[in-house]
């Protein structure tokens, strides 16, 4: 057995309270909109701390008598299994010398939880091993939110106290090589699956700690299986498939969470096996299947203030790299003027994110963001940019049934004086919904002949493209 303490060294913010792990289940969805209004006047004891219980003092003063035997060092290099079989054994002590009302589940509950926060990401893991969780949002100790099915839920789970937050927190992000600490408390990470984390941490999150995971699913999502669940129609997904293949310059829309990184994993399974693709991000979540693939992450400034690598700095090197296509995570600043001319300089098929509410929105903020670059160009100039440069938008959306729909596909097809004039191909028309609350629409294509005909017929696509029209 792994050596036991001679000292009382046990810190409060080494492991979690033990908790159940068990979230809180959404209610039942209202066929009456009236009622669901009313449901929204909830009480206010469901969001405030939750009083321990008589079980939950039990595991603490198991967990206290444990961590003053244990040599943590000594623990934490032990394999999983048997540094789990140990704990297991101790507390089985514990429990016959105190006399404690516990019984054999419970004690290996308290077990894992224990050896998940010595070795692993505490009182996380357990949302972090369920499948159909894909966020996690962790503000301060007490209160931790999920979102399940495009469903926010409120778990009863907690941590020990803001510092015990604080060290998971450095956990995630000095495996990646970076910090959060007051001087430095906002910080962006990736867990080892690739699930993207923000942090950011007092004094700038008054509530504590906050940590925001957005989880990445371990069963690919491709364009066939978002026509399966609903998120686009048949002919949509033929129509993005062709995008993809024929080396169209993409810009995928939409808010916070609306999928536009599954998405666009999705569409590059279309990407050429031959093509050499460089992908550029601030933390890296992209998982493109490509055998010639290269990462690159930009890097925060260092403790002296110096060394930082951004966005435009990887875009600029990018093209010496000799890419055929290159993707950025998310366009947020002047690294859009670099992307334009990477799009305008022979690397077609090129693609990005961004924020914006509808693809007229999505080319405002691109006008605005190359405005970032600190280049003083006419607008006149950078709106030609963009309409030579940008061919599809995809705007994407995550509407209030908790699904995210692709609601348009737009197509640039030039100027008409100072205006970059578009066409919608595809939109989504809301029809209603269902007893449920499943929204109903259909996926409704405009009739237009794409101005891309041209270029699709030039990989023999034309045919096929025209069928979907």
């Amino acid at each position: 057995m792994f050596g036991r303490r001679q000292e009382d060294v046990a810190s409060p913010a080494a492991a979690p309270t033990p908790q159940s792990a068990a979230p809180i289940a959404a209610s039942e969805p209202k066929a009456n909109a009236l009622d669901r209004l009313a449901e929204k006047d909830f009480d206010e004891k469901e969001v405030t701390k939750h009083a321990p219980n008589a079980l939950a003092k039990t595991k603490e003063l198991i967990y206290d008598k444990l961590m003053q035997q244990i040599d943590l060092q000594t623990a934490s290099r032990l394999p999983e299994t048997e540094l789990r079989r140990q704990i297991i054994e101790m507390i089985g002590e514990i429990v016959m010398e105190q006399k404690l009302a516990i019984n054999q589940l419970e004690q290996q509950l308290l077990a894992s939880q224990i050896v998940d926060d010595m070795i692993g990401l505490g009182p996380l893991e357990p949302l972090l091993a369920d499948e159909a969780i894909t966020d996690i949002m962790v503000n301060g100790p007490e209160q931790i939110y999920i979102e399940r099915k495009g469903k926010l839920e409120l778990t009863n789970i907690h941590f020990r106290d803001n510092e015990h937050v604080m060290n998971i927190a450095q956990r995630i992000v000095t495996a990646v090589g970076r910090r959060v600490d007051e001087t430095s408390p906002i910080c962006d990470a990736r867990l080892k699956d690739g699930s993207r984390v923000n942090v950011i941490a007092t004094p700038l999150s008054l509530k504590g700690c906050s940590i925001s995971i957005r989880k990445f699913a371990k069963k690919k999502i491709t364009l066939d299986i978002m026509a399966h669940q609903g998120n686009i129609s048949e002919p949509l997904c033929k129509l993005l498939k062709i995008a993809g293949a024929c080396r169209l310059n993409l810009i995928i829309s939409g808010g916070t969470g609306s999928g536009k990184t599954t998405l666009l994993n999705a569409m590059s399974r279309m990407i050429d096996h031959g093509e050499r693709v460089v992908t550029i991000e601030d933390a890296a979540e992209l998982q493109l299947q490509q055998p010639h693939v290269v990462p690159l992450e930009t890097r925060p400034a260092n403790l002296e203030g110096g060394g930082e690598i951004n966005m435009r700095d990887l875009v600029k090197n990018a093209l010496r790299m000799r890419p055929d296509r290159i993707i950025l995570g998310e366009v947020r600043g002047g690294e859009a003027m670099d992307l334009l001319q990477a799009m305008n300089t022979g690397h077609d098929g090129s693609m990005g994110t961004l924020h914006a509410n509808n693809p007229r929105e999505a080319l405002t903020r691109l006008e605005n963001m190359v405005n970032m670059s600190g280049m003083k160009l006419p607008s006149h100039a950078i709106r030609h940019q963009i309409s030579s440069a940008v061919q599809l938008i995809v705007q994407i959306q995550r509407m209030r049934d908790g699904i995210r729909r692709i609601t348009h596909v737009s197509e640039v097809v030039g100027m008409e004086g100072d205006v970059i004039i578009t066409q919608d191909l595809y939109q989504f028309v809301f029809q209603g919904e269902d007893e449920n609350g499943r929204l109903i629409g259909e996926f409704k294509s405009s009739g237009l002949r794409p101005n891309f005909t041209r270029q699709a017929a030039y990989f023999g696509l034309d045919k096929a493209l025209l069928e979907l029209i």
